[in-house]
């Protein structure tokens, strides 16, 4: 395939952001330069780890350079000198941003010609911010998509260029919906920019209406509070896998729950927490309203096992109470 004239440095981090890379590398845009964050360490050894877009920029020969900030006035001005530098010598028409991580000062967003461009995913102005898709599991919306927008100043105000919408399914956790809209977004940004190489991408300002706050996920946040109704905690439940997990105590030990479905309406009720039915294949637990039937729970240092694993282990449950 012959390499597309139109130049696009690339800014992101996870894996979101590497299929998207993939799919301009694979569209044939030259890459000049890709942004990505600092390694981090991960793993039991705590060793640095190079973050997937790194990783792919690499192996397919693409220089890369990792800023821990971009603010020429901020912390760290050498890194975003140095930054600054390899952009103007990358000579970029656009910028592709995808899950970066980093906010964009005015001087990044003025440097390419064609400014840069966002992969959000989400339908804005719905869930604005950093972790949209697991918002919009938790919410329990219906439905979500990726936004491609064009980046201004604000946290994802800029106008939307494409918009495609996908159903959120009644089992999706975030690992899931998250693959669906990665692949959604790689395909949507080669898309916005062979439009926007012949001259045909139009800019739609937001809606004012319908603005919501997708904040950060906060580890706190994976704890379950059983007085919550049933509903709510199976969506957290989806929208926290894979992180941080949602999580319980039993008898002082945390318990990671990693499936659960709504137990029949004629479950018999107990006070939030209390273990209602541990038999077989069974774990009813009572909620705020309505009652929970677990079917996927994780022991520390342990896998993932299922309920009939769980209990037997763990005898003579009913009656006593998770998260007590």
């Amino acid at each position: 395939m012959a390499a597309h004239p139109m130049r696009v440095a690339f800014a992101g981090t996870p894996e979101f952001a590497q299929v998207a890379l993939a799919r301009l590398h694979a569209a044939g845009f030259t890459i000049p330069l890709v942004l990505t964050q600092p390694d981090r360490p991960a793993g039991r050894g705590m060793k640095l780890h190079a973050s997937p877009v790194k990783a792919f920029a690499l192996e397919h020969c693409v220089p890369v350079v990792q800023p821990r900030s971009l603010r020429l006035d901020g912390r760290y001005p050498d890194d975003a000198a140095v930054a600054r530098q390899a952009l103007l010598d990358a000579r970029p028409d656009v910028m592709v941003v995808a899950a970066y991580g980093l906010i964009l000062p005015q001087w990044v967003l003025d440097l390419p010609p064609r400014g840069c461009i966002n992969i959000h995913g989400s339908l804005l102005p719905r869930w604005r911010g950093a972790a949209p898709i697991h918002r919009a599991i938790e919410a329990g919306d219906t439905r979500t998509g990726i936004t491609i927008m064009q980046m201004d100043a604000g946290l994802d105000t800029g106008d939307m260029l494409l918009v495609e919408s996908l159903d959120i399914l009644p089992d999706d956790t975030t690992a899931r919906l998250h693959d669906r809209l990665a692949v959604l977004g790689g395909r949507l940004v080669v898309e916005a920019l062979e439009i926007a190489s012949c001259g045909g991408l139009t800019r739609t300002k937001q809606p004012a209406e319908g603005v919501t706050y997708a904040h950060k996920i906060e580890k706190a946040e994976g704890v379950i509070d059983w007085a919550q109704p049933a509903a709510a905690i199976e969506r957290r439940i989806r929208a926290f896998d894979p992180f941080p997990g949602a999580s319980t105590t039993l008898d002082g030990e945390s318990i990671k729950v990693w499936r659960a479905s709504l137990a029949s309406p004629e479950s018999a009720h107990g006070s939030p927490g209390e273990i209602l039915e541990a038999a077989g294949d069974a774990l009813h637990v009572a909620c705020g309203s309505g009652s929970l039937q677990l079917t996927e729970l994780q022991k520390p240092g342990g896998k993932r096992i299922s309920t009939r694993q769980f209990l037997q282990a763990h005898p003579g449950l009913p009656g006593r109470r998770f998260g007590a």
